[in-house]
């Protein structure tokens, strides 16, 4: 049930976006202990204009949302690793918002009915 999101600036090729998709899913199943089956991950590029912090350039937000499973601790693992990831293709941590929702299980869907 955990969704990670990455909205981005940057034209990642589709193997890029692909590559990225793969290791945000990993991130998000092992920081939360929730099986990678159940794991949507997505990245969207490049994102509208987006200006951080006044300027144009590299920008993300990463939206995580979750049925449980999300904690301060679990939090800033995420932010740490997907800072670190983001850092490597191009994307300074500085550029980088991360918003962490819980979400009960009664309003997370999946596959006609919901997990409460």
């Amino acid at each position: 049930m955990p969704l990670i999101r990455l909205e981005t600036t940057e034209a990642f090729s589709e193997e890029q976006a692909s590559s990225l998709c793969e290791k945000l899913s990993r991130i998000a199943a092992e920081a939360t202990g929730k099986p990678e089956q159940y794991v949507e991950a997505i990245v969207q590029r490049p994102a509208a204009a987006v200006r951080f912090s006044g300027s144009a350039g590299p920008a993300a937000f990463v939206e995580v949302r979750s049925v449980g499973g999300l904690t301060p601790k679990v939090n800033r693992e995420i932010a740490e690793r997907v800072c670190a990831l983001l850092a490597e293709s191009g994307i300074a941590g500085e550029r980088v918002y991360l918003n962490f929702t819980d979400v009960p299980a009664s309003h997370w869907g999946f596959d006609g009915s919901t997990f409460g």
